[in-house]
């Protein structure tokens, strides 16, 4: 069972605009007492001057968003040292996979970029991805 479950930017943004199936995976952790966190990192690529902004504020007060530290970023580029990867094209995803590694039990993240995703976490079998 599911102990934490982390929105990327996509999962982020479509529980921002309540789409039905980002909404059945936040009402489900709701009943089962799973806490929802994001990166600080994500915030940077959702939040942009067309998002309703009432309903983004909504959204994260409902989940917690875990800052980025000095130990996250160096989790983030062993990750990407790891998968052979580097630059800016990655290193929100693996800022994002760093922050659900330092969850403790196992982590679901709603994503829409499950191969990176994967590829990030790939080494971490209590971390599943599943799309969005």
């Amino acid at each position: 069972m599911t102990s934490t479950l982390v929105l990327d930017s996509e999962g982020l943004a479509q529980a921002v605009m309540r789409r039905r199936e980002v909404q059945e995976w936040l009402e489900a952790a709701h009943r089962g007492d799973i806490p929802v966190i994001t990166s600080a990192a994500v915030l940077v690529e959702v939040i942009h001057p067309k998002i309703d902004e009432a309903a983004l504020r909504w959204t994260l007060s409902r989940l917690r968003v875990e800052s980025m530290t000095q130990s996250v970023a160096q989790t983030a580029a062993d990750l990407l040292f790891r998968a052979g990867r580097h630059g800016h094209k990655y290193a929100i995803d693996a800022m994002l996979c760093a922050t659900a590694i330092q969850c403790r039990g196992d982590v679901t993240i709603l994503t829409s970029d499950t191969e990176d995703i994967g590829l990030l976490t790939a080494e971490h079998a209590r971390i599943s991805v599943e799309k969005v």
